[in-house]
């Protein structure tokens, strides 16, 4: 072989290697990011995810990327959405908003990981064996948000008298609505307490359901805690502030935009616990071996700028109790 040739040979070869190298480098791995909720009203929620997978050293843009798909409420999208990630294919689904998408993800793929926040007993659910062992394909964070309606519905009573009756919003289309249901109604009866349930899974639904509250001089509110309401938190509270009623909230959110009072978790550290839970299955973990996460921290809100519009007197056992008073 001449020596010009070799050179050119050569030449040709060495401009080829990164070419190898790009094909045997590791391909960057996809998250099909599954919500019933939309970005406007979870934007510190998924802050709070994006931070727990950069604790797995995973940052979006640069080495992983997040495939989003928001129902912004409505249920009935949620398998075809899944379908369509599992269909991608995505290297693991993470679910958040509660068991709607879990539930989708679920009868969507028994291989793909999954990653789930949920309000309720994912056991109990059937999405996992055990809290200790899950099994199967899926993990995930427990928010308890559908097991605390008992006593968000005590916390609020301490606003009313006895007599009084109170209003109870829920979503019958929500999967943990009957048992929510159940809850509030057997927490009031141990008081001797009167509600009357108003149901709304619409807009238009809610706009009804508001107009019987606006009729009906309830002393309070109680709205169960459900997606669908999460997506129109700021309608709520507006509603609720139109009325003139106090209002008992599952979320710090909503006391935030105005309403008089929350208690559940920190949704926050749930999510970034979730995150967490992404970058370990990334590097290799399965969920079948990650236990089932609960929520630890509970947060009481009240806001007394609305509790003085309204006229309520806030007692000092609730003062006593609040993590946050926003003035």
């Amino acid at each position: 072989m001449r020596r010009r040739e070799f050179i050119s040979l050569l030449g040709g070869a060495a401009a080829a290697w990164p070419f190898v190298a790009n094909a045997q480098s590791p391909p960057t791995p996809v998250i099909g990011y599954l919500s019933v909720r939309s970005p406007e009203d979870t934007a510190n929620l998924l802050a709070a995810f994006r931070s727990g997978l950069a604790q797995s050293g995973f940052v979006e843009g640069q080495n992983t990327a997040i495939e989003y798909r928001w129902a912004r409420g409505q249920y009935d999208q949620l398998p075809a959405m899944a379908a369509e990630l599992v269909g991608r294919p995505v290297s693991l689904l993470a679910t958040t908003g509660g068991e709607p998408a879990a539930f989708a993800a679920s009868a969507a793929t028994s291989i793909i990981p999954i990653v789930f926040t949920i309000g309720g007993d994912p056991v109990k659910e059937g999405l996992v064996a055990s809290f200790s062992r899950p099994g199967g394909n899926a993990t995930g964070i427990t928010l308890l948000t559908s097991l605390l309606e008992s006593k968000r519905f005590s916390l609020l009573r301490e606003l009313v008298p006895p007599a009084s009756t109170i209003a109870v919003l829920y979503n019958p289309k929500y999967s943990q609505s009957a048992q929510q249901l159940s809850d509030v109604r057997v927490a009031a009866g141990a008081i001797d307490m009167k509600i009357e349930v108003l149901q709304a899974s619409t807009d238009g639904e809610l706009d009804t359901a508001f107009e019987a509250i606006s009729r009906g001089h309830f002393a309070a509110l109680a709205t169960i805690a459900d997606p669908f309401f999460d997506t129109r938190s700021e309608k709520i509270t507006a509603l609720v502030a139109r009325c003139a009623v106090p209002a008992m909230y599952h979320a710090r959110e909503y006391v935030v935009a105005g309403g008089l009072m929350s208690y559940g978790i920190d949704f926050s550290e749930a999510y970034r616990q979730t995150g967490i839970y992404a970058g370990l299955i990334l590097k290799g973990a399965k969920p079948a071996d990650l236990p089932i996460m609960q929520a630890t921290k509970f947060l009481m809100v009240i806001n007394m700028k609305t509790a003085r519009a309204l006229g309520v007197k806030i007692s000092d056992n609730l003062l006593s109790l609040a993590d946050e008073v926003i003035e």
